[in-house]
């Protein structure tokens, strides 16, 4: 029989843990159920968290798609025009500085309580760490390099495209590692401020009728999906930078 990934021993053994804790101190259903409770709430409502989950899902890949692309394009263009640069980016780190909670409700009141305020507000959360480890990436490439293409016909658009971009894709793929588990929580962080629909909308409605077993399945599945993301991700880094991987 093959060995049980890591990831699911660990939660496994944490899950073990806490039945062990319920069972010794008892507390409330309402301030801390079980996780047999938490698996009676998934079996009683299937339909309803796999609907919720479903909209979610779809925030957390527009917006990752989004966030990427918009990173990728950024991170290249200041990186290709100096001067756009030092006009943008001071723009971007002071986006960054607002906190999330912060920039939410302004989201949803310029895009309605719809799937548009979460795809962005994740898509905001993305950019920035994409962006930054691309754009670090494209700058920290080895000058003799850039003497030796220099030193050949090619212009410097060619050299970013040809010389730069790839060996800058490590970077990227730093940059995607970080996001990966960043774009769950702006959708969620979305939804808990207006939705109608999505894991962050039934938590909030749990939470108000005290269904903590609810909060808790649909923290879980949250979970699952911050942990499929990252590991998505560090299945593609191997077919995008092969010629980097350590031996």
């Amino acid at each position: 029989m093959p060995a049980l990934p890591t990831a699911l021993r660990t939660v496994l053994v944490l899950s073990a843990i806490w039945q062990a804790a319920v069972w010794l101190l008892a507390p409330p259903r309402y301030i801390l159920p079980a996780p047999l409770d938490v698996a009676a709430a998934f079996a009683r409502r299937p339909h309803y968290l796999l609907d919720n989950t479903l909209v979610t899902l779809g925030e957390i890949a527009a917006g990752f798609a989004a966030g990427t692309f918009l990173g990728f394009a950024v991170a290249l263009g200041v990186v290709a025009l100096p001067r756009l640069g030092r006009l943008v980016w001071p723009l971007v780190l002071v986006l960054q500085a607002f906190p999330v909670f912060v920039v939410a409700p302004l989201l949803v009141l310029w895009f309605g309580f719809g799937m548009g305020s979460k795809v962005v507000m994740t898509t905001l959360i993305i950019f920035f760490p994409v962006a930054s480890a691309f754009a670090d990436g494209l700058r920290r490439i080895a000058p003799d390099l850039l003497d030796a293409s220099a030193l050949t016909s090619a212009t410097p658009w060619q050299t970013l495209i040809h010389v730069r971009l790839p060996l800058a894709l490590p970077s990227l793929v730093s940059g995607l590692r970080v996001a990966a588990p960043l774009a769950p929580l702006g959708a969620v962080i979305g939804e808990w401020v207006g939705a109608s629909a999505g894991l962050g909308f039934v938590m909030v409605q749990a939470n108000a009728r005290m269904q903590t077993d609810i909060v808790f399945a649909a923290m879980t599945i949250v979970a699952a999906l911050t942990l499929a993301l990252r590991s998505a991700v560090d299945a593609l880094g191997p077919r995008l930078t092969p010629w980097a991987q350590e031996r």
